[in-house]
């Protein structure tokens, strides 16, 4: 039987020449990655344990993005515990105030993962990196310290769910209305410790941005991961990057696929994930004219890459935001920061009436810069919208893309660009 993109990775990763779903492998990883919440937890075990020295300086990555500029003493007290790891054991990839971004933007942008790599983090949306076509997953902190120790982490390799992809998007639509379609269909837990695996012509239609997005919610599907096949535009991404060699590995012929889902892209519409689940999607013909919202947020590992802030500027551009509308823009790194601001682009969000933020994951967790009050509503084009996610456990939170977002800060409520 033949093998798909993931199980040929794992494969090339422990040795095997073949590996069949529900195999437990023991794999070398190419990169481990942690952060401000989650790191100082996996150095403790990783103390704990008695473990005096990483695996490879060089392929660790610690991000310090989700509670900084730290938002009180315990987030200041963890990220303190996370630079003095990093200095001690000479962290190559260690990114603080000044040079940070929010992780998975961040280390795509640096070059630091490429097709054909096997990454651990200790966050969910490590799968974000299938987009590279590589085999990425998140893991908890013990794995996270395991992998910091000795380069290794163990798996069962996961079954497959095909998706066919086929047409082109419509104007106004992105891969962040592909996910949440998809997770529609499918649920939260439709493709439960599977890999979403993304196939068809449709493929070559769709930005690195789109696919970057689609990775990042696998997990909202349950998925152990999602992976895209290595082509043109993933190579010129990652030559453009500076990405070591990639390795591509394709899916065989006969692979086998636990399902297949078509999706003919021209076909998918504008889409919302309503709360308090991502699986609650809705289109806009089934959308309240009149759903009043309290707060806009543009950003975060799933929609804070460039393509996104101009999207968002694209709507916004001599428009105000609504009166009583708070609209928080967030560009994912630092880098893109600096092109949103050089393209003039800040200046569009000001004269709007938004603020702009410096890098960091803060209101998707309902970590800090822009917590939701009881009852109030948020417009985000973050990942989750779960009870309390960010903030209030009344509070609401509807998940949609930039140009959604930005059309509802404008008109006060749940809107559509179009």
């Amino acid at each position: 039987m033949g093998m798909t993109m993931t199980q040929k990775i794992l494969a090339a990763h422990c040795g095997a020449k073949s590996l069949a779903a529900g195999q437990m492998v023991l794999a070398d990883l190419d990169m481990v990655l942690g952060n401000d919440v989650t790191a100082p937890v996996a150095i403790n075990e990783f103390e704990k344990a008695g473990c005096e020295m990483v695996f490879d300086k060089d392929r660790i990555a610690l991000v310090l993005d989700h509670f900084t500029p730290n938002k009180d003493i315990k987030a200041a007290e963890q990220s303190r515990q996370v630079r003095v790891f990093a200095r001690k054991h000479g962290i190559t990839h260690f990114y603080d105030i000044g040079r940070v971004g929010i992780e998975h933007v961040l280390l795509p942008e640096k070059g630091l993962v490429t097709a054909g790599d096997l990454v651990i983090g200790a966050d969910s949306h490590t799968c974000t990196y299938g987009a590279l076509g590589a085999f990425s997953t998140g893991v908890g902190s013990t794995d996270m310290a395991v992998g910091m120790a000795y380069g290794k982490a163990w798996f069962r390799v996961p079954e497959a769910i095909q998706v066919r992809l086929t047409g082109k998007l419509q104007p106004w639509v992105s891969g962040k209305d592909v996910v949440l379609h998809l997770i529609g269909m499918i649920g939260v837990d439709g493709a439960l410790y599977q890999s979403l695996e993304f196939t068809g012509d449709g493929v070559a239609c769709l930005t690195m941005d789109d696919r970057f997005c689609i990775c990042n919610m696998a997990i909202e599907a349950g998925g152990k991961n999602g992976i895209f096949p290595v082509d043109d535009a993933t190579l010129a991404y990652l030559k453009a990057h500076g990405a070591k060699k990639p390795r591509v590995h394709t899916a065989d012929a006969d692979a086998s696929y636990v399902r297949t889902i078509d999706i003919d892209l021209s076909q998918v519409p504008l889409t919302v994930a309503f709360p308090h689940l991502p699986e609650n999607t809705r289109t806009f013909k089934d959308v309240p004219g009149n759903l009043r919202i309290d707060q806009v947020v543009i950003g975060s590992c799933t929609n804070g890459r460039l393509a996104d802030i101009q999207q968002a500027a694209q709507v916004l551009k001599g428009r105000q935001v609504a009166q009583d509308v708070r609209c928080i823009i967030i560009p994912a790194t630092q880098k893109i920061y600096e092109e949103a601001m050089n393209q003039g682009l800040f200046q569009i969000f000001l004269d709007a009436g938004c603020i702009v933020s410096t890098p960091t994951c803060g209101p998707c967790l309902g970590g800090h810069m822009g917590i939701l009050a009881s009852g109030e509503r948020c417009v985000a084009t973050t990942n989750r919208n779960f009870v309390g996610r960010m903030g209030h456990p009344k509070s609401e939170v509807y998940l949609a893309n930039p140009s959604v977002a930005a059309a509802s800060a404008v008109l006060g409520r749940l809107a559509s660009p179009e």
